[in-house]
This record gives structure tokens, C-alpha cells and sequence, in this order.
């Protein structure tokens, strides 16, 4: 009997310990004490693994029995919660009474009752303020300042009297977006080429997630839709040849026009293994001037910079140049493996002035010039809201510097911050022609997975000024649209131009591509035939390629090359019924309606979320870190 005992007390013993030691999901509701509570980031103590609550409060994070989570708010106290059994974790956030006393700003002005007020004239001495937006306290100080307690992330806010008048909303909003047309249908007898260049960049999704977690409405040109799909990884298999990327099609049913067709085109970047990756001379150029003194500006982007300083080895370097009226180096080319030292130059940048953003351009290439290691990652880090107000600051000014400044082999990447006055239309020319890529960082947790999860993809270039052409066979293919890349498309007579820039693709990066198909023999509410050429006669060729939808071509240059190489892949004229077709096509074919909704697009038939949601549900695989989740949760919000 004693030996049974023993027996079924180690057993117990032994399920606790193999227990303890597994991962499990952990859900719950953070809140305050006026519901839940968006934006509170939650990590795991002692790790790089964190998430953030979603618009409803909820939260979806992998942490193991006796790990602890930190929620962590700006005008909060943390709350700490150690993983025990339960795999349910509710918290409730208190206010932090020292940091709501020093967070204080000025408001631009507050209209109500037909009257407009500005913080500092009209208002009358004394006469009280208050409210609250997105978890934000408000009041009004004895100098007529507008004192905001919490998060101070504000795009536009509402205020009210402390009386009970109705609300008004206040708007600051001076967010410049790049004004684009949607691509239109096109006839491969008319047109027989479509050119793009890729992009990597992915900072339109998080920019669109900011919004939607804001509770606010998504500016129409803040949505590039091959960004979205791009912020996705998807299950391309690596390449087996001697080029740098994998090359990957699938031809189906189009979701949104039940008689239209989609193409999908993936490329899988090679995975080079972290031991091999060439040593690195990055310049961190960041932004110090006025503009950046908000909690989710120079704050978080000292914070996030940080997560990349963990990711340097011994043979990198690092030099930090800041701008603010004027630009200076702050930090000479340092060891990656003098971490503190770098972090500690980090830290004692404070915000204040104009912002000089040619002249910090100007010096940060010069330093990475001067440092330059051959066959190596040399890299400019831009760090700023985009709102360069000194010297060379018009979106085309930027563009001449930029594109002279490529030249010398240095890449760019650019990293925004912030709301109110963010400029993405500048960052946007920025990285596109600055050989660069470009994200967004709305909190520490994009910040990880950016310049930490994915530090190989986003800072080591595999393949530079990568082109896409496709031509559609017009036996089958009526007419065709590339669905996003508004912003990337090239001429038919670019591809073969090596002096044209395009993008650059990273280690184990991924890039898809989507384009809309209206078969020969389907008549189109979207698309109208034109009419016969006089001088002109376009038929297809036989019998010939019957079986060809298409023929596809890529052109890329080695990172230290100047001659393109040519690959040519043939795309077969065989669809699949999109229940049959892969996760992978399902998902990006899900995130690119949410995009063409948003965008309130004239050239689908459906909007429904609904619709969307399922066919997300329907490819939801490969999503360890829950990124594919949230964004069915961000669909749910936009109904």
C-alpha cells in the first residue's frame, strides 16, 4: 500500500514538473476603472515575448507556469501576475499619481457650444476643463494649460465641460498621407506587361492596427494594401538553387468578385544562418528635435532601438547621429559588443528645437561612408516622425538627397513614430528610393518583432533592386489588375534598366503579390472591352501555349552588385476552387479585401466583414505569435 502511495505521489510529482515547464496560452481583460483598457503592453519578464490588449481590452499571450507577466501602461502603476494553473489572467490597472502629475501638454483649442476656445486666449480664467479619450484623463490647470493624464498618444480628442454639455471633438490631426489612385483593370492586347518593383515595407499594417485600436477612422491613403500583406509571413519553401529567393504561384477563385480570378506570386528570401551574416556598420540617425517629445515618440524609440542594440556581435559597430535645428555626432562608431555604452548614449537624449532632416541625412551617410566595410551590412537607422521643418525638408528636396545619397551602397531603413503630425508620405519616398525599407512602431511589441524577431529580414540585404514583369496570355486572361504596389509600379521598359532602383529583399524575408483576373469568357461589371484598333491587330498565338496563363520574369542584383540577373518561371493555366486552394492564399487574399475595404474600393462587389473574417478563419495557420489573430480581431472592429 506504501508503495502504491509513493508510487502515485512521484507520479503527481513528476506530471507538476513537466507541467511547469510547458508553454501555454494565456487570455484575459485588462482594464481601469472605466472598462477595458487598449494598448497596455503585456511581455513576459525576462524575455523578448510580448503582445499588447487589443480595442476590446482582451489579450492572447505563451508564457510558462511560474513566469511572470508585466502589464505596463503609460500613466499607470505595472501590475505583475506570476503564471500559476489557471490559464485565465484578468488584471486591473491603477493610476500612477507621480506620472500623471508630469505629464502635461498644451491643448490646440476645444470648440463647444459654438464656441471656440484656444488653450492659452479666449478661455475664461479659471473656467474648468475635463474628459477622457482612450484612457486618457483630462483637466485644466491655473494657467490654462490642458493637463492629460494617462496615455498621451492622442490623435484627436474629445472634451468636455465639467458640466454636462455634449461632447466635441477636438482634432489636431496634421498626418500627411501620399494621395494615390487605385489600379484599374488592364487588357493584355492593349497592355501586355505589368512591371513592379517588391516592397518589403510593412508599416502601412501597423499604422492601420494604431487607428483601429484608437477607436478612430482609417484615413483612405494611410492603406497600402501590399504592405498588409506583406506584414505576414507565409510557408514559401526556401530556394534549392544558387539564387537568393524561392519563387512560388497559385492560380484560384478571387473572394470579393465571385466571376474573377486571383494570381498569387511568393518569394521566400534564403535564411542565412545568424554566424554567417556579414558584420554590420550601422549609423542610428535620430530625431531629437520638439516634435519628438511625446511619450510614444522619442521614448519608444529609444526603447526600441535597444532591442536591436541586443541583437550586435562583437564585429558590428554602431554610431549615433541626432538632429534637431542643427545635426551632430553623439556616439563615434562603437563595438557591438560595448553594449551599455551605446544604450547609455541612448538615454540621455532629450527632445527640444526644429528639425534639420537633410543636414542629420547628410551626416549620417557621411559617417557610414567613412566607416564603410566592404562586403559588409552598412545601413543608415532613421528614427523620426517624418516632420523635418528646416534646410531640406519638401517631400522633393528629401527625394534628390535620398536617391544621391543611395549611390554609395549604404541601405536605408526608416522607423516611424507617432500620431498627430506623423509624416508617412515622406518616410514613404524616403525608403523607396533610399535603397530601404520602412516600419512603423506603434509599440515595444512591433518594436521586438521588427529589430528583434525579425532583425536578420529587416537589416541584412540578400538581393537588391528586385523587379517583377508578368505577361498574361490574352487567350485566356481578358484583363488583369495588380491589386496595391500603386506606388511601385514600373515602366514595361524599366525591368531590363539597371540604373532603375527597386526594392531589396532580406534574409528569410517574404513578399507576395496579388493580381485580379477576368477570364476570356466572363462578362464583368468592372471591366469594358475597347474597342477594335484601326491600325493595329492583336490575336493570340494559336494553338500555341494553350496551357500558359502566364509567363512570369524576375530581375535582382547581388548586394554589391550592378548587373541584374534573370530568372523566368511559366504560370499554368490550372485554378483551383478556393476551398481547395492553400492557407496561405486564403489569409493574404483575406488581408488584401480588408485593405480594398478600407480603402472603400469601387472595383469589388462584396464588403462584407463577415465574409472577410471567415476566409481569414479559413487560413489561419502558422501563427505562433498570434499576428494572424489580432488581425480577425482588428476585422471584427471595422464592421
Amino acid at each position: 500500500m506504501k508503495n502504491l502511495k509513493s508510487i502515485s505521489l512521484g507520479i503527481a510529482m513528476l506530471i507538476s514538473v513537466l507541467t511547469f515547464g510547458q508553454q501555454k496560452t494565456i487570455t484575459g481583460i485588462v482594464t481601469d476603472s472605466s472598462g477595458p483598457l487598449p494598448g497596455v503592453n503585456i511581455t513576459v519578464k525576462g524575455t523578448q515575448r510580448g503582445v499588447a490588449t487589443n480595442f476590446d481590452g482582451t489579450y492572447k499571450i505563451q508564457a510558462k507556469a511560474g513566469e511572470k507577466l508585466v502589464y505596463s501602461y503609460m500613466g499607470m502603476n505595472d501590475e505583475i501576475r506570476v503564471v500559476g494553473t489557471s490559464n485565465v489572467i484578468n488584471v486591473k490597472m491603477k493610476d500612477d499619481a507621480k506620472m500623471l502629475e508630469s505629464v502635461v501638454v498644451t491643448a490646440y483649442g476645444i470648440e463647444e457650444d459654438n464656441r471656440s476656445y484656444a488653450s492659452k486666449r479666449d478661455r475664461k480664467k479659471g473656467e474648468k476643463l475635463a474628459g477622457k479619450v482612450s484612457g486618457i484623463q483630462i483637466s485644466s490647470s491655473p494657467n490654462n494649460q490642458i493637463i492629460l493624464r494617462g496615455n498621451t498618444s492622442i490623435n484627436s480628442t474629445e472634451i468636455r465641460k465639467d458640466k454636462n454639455y455634449n461632447n466635441q471633438v477636438l482634432n489636431n490631426n496634421q498626418e500627411d498621407y501620399d494621395n494615390f489612385i487605385e489600379n484599374a483593370f488592364e487588357s493584355p492586347k492593349t497592355a501586355p506587361l505589368s512591371t513592379f518593383s517588391i516592397d518589403v515595407d510593412n508599416a502601412s499594417y501597423t499604422n492601420i492596427r494604431r487607428f483601429i485600436n484608437n477607436g478612430q477612422t482609417v484615413p483612405k491613403d494611410a492603406v497600402r494594401v501590399e504592405e498588409m500583406m506583406n506584414f505576414f509571413k507565409y510557408q514559401y519553401p526556401q530556394p534549392k538553387d544558387n539564387n537568393p529567393f524561392s519563387i512560388n504561384t497559385e492560380y484560384s477563385e478571387c473572394p470579393w468578385n465571385s466571376k474573377h480570378k486571383l494570381v498569387k506570386i511568393g518569394l521566400q528570401g534564403k535564411n542565412i544562418p545568424t554566424n554567417d551574416l556579414p558584420a554590420s556598420n550601422l549609423v542610428f540617425l535620430i530625431d531629437v528635435s520638439g516634435s519628438m517629445s511625446d511619450v510614444n515618440k522619442l521614448p519608444l524609440l529609444v526603447e526600441s532601438l535597444k532591442v536591436l542594440v541586443a541583437q550586435l556581435r562583437k564585429e558590428d559597430k554602431v554610431a549615433i547621429v541626432v538632429y534637431a535645428g542643427a545635426a551632430g555626432l553623439v556616439l563615434p562608431p562603437t563595438s557591438g559588443n560595448e553594449k551599455q555604452t551605446i544604450i547609455d548614449a541612448l538615454e540621455k537624449l532629450n527632445a527640444g528645437g526644429s528639425t534639420a532632416g537633410g543636414a542629420g541625412i547628410q551626416l549620417a551617410y557621411k559617417t557610414a561612408e567613412e566607416n564603410f566595410i566592404k562586403g559588409g551590412n552598412n545601413r543608415v537607422i532613421l528614427a523620426t516622425d517624418g516632420d523635418f521643418n528646416v534646410g531640406t525638408s519638401s517631400d522633393g528636396d528629401m527625394q534628390t538627397l535620398i536617391e544621391d545619397k543611395r549611390k554609395s551602397g549604404v541601405f536605408l531603413t526608416c522607423l516611424g513614430y507617432g500620431m498627430g503630425n506623423y509624416k508617412d508620405s515622406k518616410m514613404e519616398i524616403l525608403a523607396d528610393k533610399g535603397n530601404g525599407n520602412y516600419a512603423y512602431i506603434d509599440n515595444i511589441q512591433e518594436a521586438n518583432r521588427f529589430l528583434g524577431k525579425e532583425f536578420k529580414g529587416s537589416m541584412f540585404a540578400i538581393a537588391k533592386d528586385v523587379k517583377i514583369q508578368i505577361e498574361f496570355n490574352p487567350k485566356h486572361v481578358q484583363s488583369y489588375r495588380l491589386i496595391g504596389y500603386e506606388n511601385r509600379k514600373l515602366r514595361p521598359e524599366d525591368f531590363k534598366n539597371d540604373a532603375i532602383d527597386a526594392g531589396e529583399l532580406g534574409s528569410n524575408h517574404t513578399v507576395t503579390a496579388l493580381y485580379e483576373i477576368i477570364p476570356t469568357d466572363v462578362k464583368s461589371d468592372f471591366y469594358n472591352e475597347t474597342s477594335d484598333l484601326k491600325y493595329t491587330k492583336v490575336e493570340p498565338m494559336g494553338n500555341n501555349f494553350n496551357d500558359e496563363l502566364a509567363t512570369i520574369k524576375f530581375r535582382y542584383k547581388k548586394t554589391d552588385g550592378d548587373k541584374s540577373i534573370e530568372i523566368v518561371q511559366i504560370i499554368e493555366n490550372k485554378s483551383s476552387v478556393l476551398e481547395n486552394a492553400s492557407d496561405d492564399l486564403k489569409f493574404t487574399a483575406s488581408v488584401a479585401w480588408f485593405g480594398l475595404k478600407l480603402r472603400d474600393s469601387k472595383l469589388i462587389s462584396n464588403k462584407s466583414s463577415d465574409d472577410i473574417k471567415k476566409l481569414a478563419i479559413l487560413g489561419l495557420s502558422n501563427d505562433t505569435d498570434g499576428y494572424k489573430a489580432e488581425f480577425i480581431r482588428l476585422v471584427e472592429a471595422v464592421k
